[in-house]
């Protein structure tokens, strides 16, 4: 049988065995762990009541999160004129329109989101074998194809958590950093959890928010419990 390392042995003595958390409870374990080496992500994890094989209860969206992400995102905005100024008075990283395309074309993918205005998307749509397999597809279901460029940069910038439902029906979003205080995990999950509800398919039954877990990116996943973060 092989050793425990000392990290393993700290989250083994802090997890209790099939306890369901309060969202205060689960922040203050994570956050009691040995520190790593990198900022770890707090994660959550949602389970719903939907079956993602049935094309109208596929759940997919945006959040932005009242007390950010905790990280720098970089913000790519195809757009022209007056769009393409008012993104950059929002704090876009990169603007432009075909000169962005061919940019990108050339290997240049230095952000993490790409926003683009509708009168975009004739260029941005021949990108899709570059930006899709990266998650940077722009998609009006979660903002990123709007003629208000502007507001969405300021919400990307601001930290956003994008989500699809995967196969199992759970959704999966980063919430913020370890190091967060337990009030700022809390307003970010009741958001999430906000938008979650709005986003329930008229064709999905029974209990619709089934399960929620919290994580580190090292550490354990611990159950939350629902009625905790869930009004």
């Amino acid at each position: 049988m092989a050793k425990l390392t000392k990290r393993q042995k700290a989250i083994a003595a802090a997890v209790e065995a099939n306890k369901v958390y309060t969202l205060e409870e689960a922040v203050q374990v994570l956050s009691s762990l040995p520190a790593v080496k990198f900022k770890e992500s707090l994660d959550v994890a949602v389970n719903l009541g939907v079956d993602p094989r049935k094309s109208d209860q596929v759940v997919r969206g945006a959040t932005t999160l009242p007390a950010g992400t905790g990280k720098t995102v970089r913000v790519a905005v195809f757009a022209q004129g007056a769009a393409a100024e008012a993104a950059k008075a929002e704090g876009a990283d990169v603007v432009g329109f075909d000169d962005l395309a061919e940019s990108i074309q050339a290997g240049n993918l230095d952000f993490d989101v790409v926003i683009a205005a509708p009168d975009a998307m004739r260029v941005v749509g021949k990108l899709g074998t570059i930006l899709g397999p990266r998650g940077l597809m722009p998609n009006p279901k979660v903002g990123t194809v709007t003629p208000d460029v502007a507001t969405a940069v300021k919400n990307a910038k601001a930290g956003q958590a994008r989500y699809r439902v995967d196969k199992a029906g759970i959704i999966h979003a980063a919430i913020g950093q370890v190091g967060f205080t337990a009030e700022a995990v809390r307003s970010n999950v009741e958001a999430l959890i906000a938008d979650l509800k709005k986003a329930k398919p008229a064709t999905s039954k029974g209990i619709y928010i089934q399960k929620i877990t919290l994580s580190s990116t090292m550490g354990p996943g611990l159950v939350v419990e629902v009625a905790n973060v869930s009004k």
